[in-house]
């Protein structure tokens, strides 16, 4: 999925432009800062998601690694284990 299919994505860009226009509201204020709190959130667990993968990289465990990677392609977050072990 790319940026722009995200419907979170579309929101910011129309509250923006209605920023833009003329200011937002207090109910479109607090829409922004819940859609800027899921873009931080997704930043954070892609940053963790790639770390993870580093360090499965480092210790040689390709099984755990490609859990991250599917983690990574999917979307999804899981605990730093894996195979059940966490």
């Amino acid at each position: 999925m790319g940026i722009t299919d995200s419907p979170i994505i579309q929101r910011i860009a129309q509250l923006r432009a209605a920023q833009k226009r003329g200011g937002l509201d207090p109910v479109q204020t607090k829409e922004m800062d819940l859609c800027l709190d899921w873009i931080e959130n997704q930043c954070w667990t892609q940053a963790l998601l790639c770390n993870f993968s580093l360090m499965a990289s480092m210790t040689n465990d390709m099984d755990w690694q490609h859990e991250i990677c599917h983690d990574i392609d999917s979307g999804t977050r899981k605990k730093p284990g894996h195979l059940g072990t966490d």
